[in-house]
């Protein structure tokens, strides 16, 4: 498992996979493997040489080059586009040398040169084995004396094998409806999808999946993401001669670079796999990878919260939230969390974002009290924030009109009463960094909702140092400073990313948050198909679910619970409102979460029967060692009479004897093969615990 180099030949292996390239007779390094770990290095094919069809065509519709700029007779979708001083439009790159890493993982790095400009390009490649993934990124620099405008930069191209018949899978959506599960098949052309907002957005997910007819447990599934919390693009390509690739990268909308003297430009970084384990062996070699090498704190299951915005929106101060904390801490939860309505003259949304202190009015002695009260009941507190936003009627803005995001002879478009901080400016940045770092400073504060509500508009930055439309990459730039910085000053708060619900939810993020706040659709119902589309390339430990009150006369209590266990649990509903039997019912599901916690958020997941396809699901989560597990059933709505499939459990020993509770004994492979059936009425579920015996 680690980087092999041959004469102009690199192979790249995993646990189970390998990834094989080099240098063709015309010195362009092109893509020849990319699938099951072969025995010996002689078994990969070489690369491929040039080979002519027509005048119309250049051989790259044959050739599959790892990073081709755009050029000569290359029709094909670029991964680089450049404009130099003198308005040559095209990049030719030609290998110079490469270099391996060993440690702490292996990465091979290959250098490249425009044959006539200043401008070198390197290629990185880093190998997570355990996890049979590849983490691609590139960076461009500018070794000359004039400016160099980037107009396209991407991070990777992915080449599958020659063929055809593959099918794509991405996800769609919007506010409250996010996720959604799309998979179709891939014809000649181009197939796009992207955000154009300065957040991945709710209206796609930085992920894709490439099978030729996988199932969820079986077949060959190609898959990645994308480590950046801004504008993606993501672009399937079929040519005409059957070779299909996968760009990865910024989006090139908008998007302009001016690339100075000596100045390099670094892409974020794409990581993708090969398994043949379906779609579910592709999502939980990336839970794995999430959990172990991207979260802050991966390994610490985290706790009940109970959220009070359902329960009091902005009218909070310290009485009322009390209340709901006392009622909390009963309850079971370990986390107390106030939203919305806390700060500077915040009444209701038209007023108070920038300024980031305790409102004189609601909290004349400031949090104190209230964080003490919270902790004496033995929970942690925790706040909501929306530091990226400002709303005109503030002192922020009043001070600095000039600090959002804006083009000086339009109007400033309002969107829920709001404006975009120019988190691109290093003096916003520092705002933002000091106005925060005081708050965690003087108060003891555990967890941070940190929201942000709008897209862009008017995306104009009259003072920027180069282009313009720097502004989309430097603003994700600047959020991640400001993060890093406060996670660096205070490392042990959980930090949780919220775009009004799903709209930033991607490995970029999750090297600074723990959590993503994954819809504002809080419907258990729906919530099944939102929650299983997230499942796609994110574990449940980063998975905030909250049983609200939301359907609450049609949808049982219970059913609601169940469903916000399948991730990291929380609760949202009005529990002044809540009578005994339903606080009652509400404790004994928060013990029997804490039971199965660990299980839920550090262990394997398996998505038995689909929530996005049946209205009768099943999911199940196994301890790393498989000597637990716990299976999670749905009914929603079935009109009688229906025969309810049988449900195949997944990733048990198959030669150890396992106690399903309710249902007796039998060896992994018998519960495996032989399955179980658990009958549930509609809007009826079951949480059942697994245990080896």
């Amino acid at each position: 498992m680690s980087i092999h180099t041959c004469p102009n030949r690199w192979v790249i292996e995993t646990e189970n996979t390998a990834y094989a390239f080099g240098l063709n007779s015309a010195g362009l390094i092109t893509q020849h493997y990319w699938g099951v770990r072969l025995p010996r290095l002689a078994d990969y094919p070489i690369p491929a040489d040039p080979a002519g069809f027509a005048s119309t065509d250049g051989f790259d519709h044959f050739i599959p080059e790892e990073y081709p700029g755009y050029a000569s007779t290359k029709y094909i979708d670029p991964c680089l586009k450049v404009i130099f001083s003198d308005e040559v439009r095209d990049v030719v790159l030609r290998y110079l040398d490469f270099s391996v890493e060993t440690s702490p993982n292996p990465t091979l790095t290959i250098r490249l040169k425009d044959v006539f400009y200043p401008l070198q390009v390197t290629l990185y490649y880093r190998s997570h084995p355990d996890y049979d993934l590849i983490e691609r990124w590139v960076t461009v620099e500018n070794l000359g004396s004039e400016p160099i405008h980037i107009e396209r930069f991407f991070s990777a191209k992915w080449t599958l094998p020659i063929g055809d018949n593959y099918f794509l899978t991405h996800m769609y959506g919007r506010h409250t409806d996010e996720f959604n599960l799309q998979r179709e098949a891939l014809t000649p052309g181009l197939k796009t999808i992207e955000s154009r907002r300065i957040i991945p957005s709710h209206r796609a997910a930085p992920w894709f999946a490439i099978d030729r007819g996988a199932s969820e447990e079986a077949g060959e599934v190609w898959f990645g993401t994308l480590a950046w919390s801004g504008n993606f693009r993501i672009s399937a390509e079929v040519t005409e001669f059957a070779s299909t690739r996968v760009s990865v990268g910024l989006n090139d909308w908008d998007f302009g670079w001016k690339l100075q003297p000596g100045e390099p430009l670094t892409a974020p970084a794409s990581i993708s796999g090969y398994t043949k384990s379906g779609f579910g062996g592709a999502s939980r070699l990336l839970h794995a990878y999430v959990r172990n090498q991207v979260l802050p704190h991966g390994q610490v299951p985290h706790k009940i919260l109970y959220n009070s915005w359902e329960a009091t929106l902005f009218d909070v101060d310290e009485a009322s939230q009390s209340a709901l904390a006392e009622i909390a801490a009963k309850m079971g939860v370990e986390l107390f969390v106030m939203d919305d309505g806390w700060f500077h003259n915040r009444n209701f949304d038209n007023a108070g974002l920038g300024d980031w202190w305790p409102d004189e009015v609601k909290f004349p002695n400031g949090l104190g009290n209230l964080i003490q009260k919270v902790n004496d009941l033995g929970m942690d507190f925790g706040l909501w924030v929306e530091p990226e936003m400002v709303n005109p009627d503030s002192d922020l803005y009043r001070t600095h009109p000039e600090w959002v995001i804006h083009f000086p002879t339009r109007a400033r478009t309002e969107s829920r009463n709001q404006l975009i901080l120019n988190m691109a400016r290093t003096d916003v940045q520092d705002y933002i960094i000091g106005v925060l770092d005081k708050l965690l400073t003087e108060n003891n504060i555990s967890f941070i909702k940190w929201d942000m509500n709008r897209a862009a508009s008017e995306p104009g930055w009259p003072e920027a140092p180069g282009d313009q439309r720097e502004l989309w990459v430097r603003y994700v730039w600047g959020v991640y400073r400001v993060w890093g910085e406060l996670r660096h000053r205070h490392p042990n708060i959980i930090w949780q990313s919220c775009a009004s619900g799903g709209g930033r939810a991607d490995f970029g993020i999750l090297r600074l948050a723990d959590q993503v706040w994954v819809s504002d659709n809080t419907e258990a119902t729906s919530r099944l198909h939102i929650q299983e589309g997230y499942s796609q390339y994110m574990p449940a430990i980063t998975m905030e679910a909250w049983v609200t009150d939301w359907n609450e006369g049609v949808v049982p209590l219970e059913f609601r619970f169940h469903v916000s266990m399948c991730g990291a649990l929380g609760v949202g509903g009005n529990l002044l409102n809540w009578d005994d039997s339903a606080r009652d019912l509400a404790a004994k599901c928060i013990r029997d979460y804490k039971e199965i916690r660990p299980i839920v958020q550090l262990g394997m997941q398996y998505r038995l029967i689909s929530a996005q396809k049946n209205a009768y699901s099943a999911l199940q989560y196994v301890s790393p060692d498989r000597a637990e597990g716990v299976l999670f059933v749905f009914r929603v709505h079935i009109p009688e009479k229906y025969n309810l499939p049988q449900i195949y459990l997944r990733g048990l020993d198959p030669n150890a004897i396992y106690e399903v509770e309710g249902y007796g004994e039998r060896s992994g492979s018998g519960w495996m093969e032989a399955g179980l059936r658990v009958p549930l009425k509609n809007l009826q579920s079951k949480v059942l615990r697994i245990k080896q015996v």
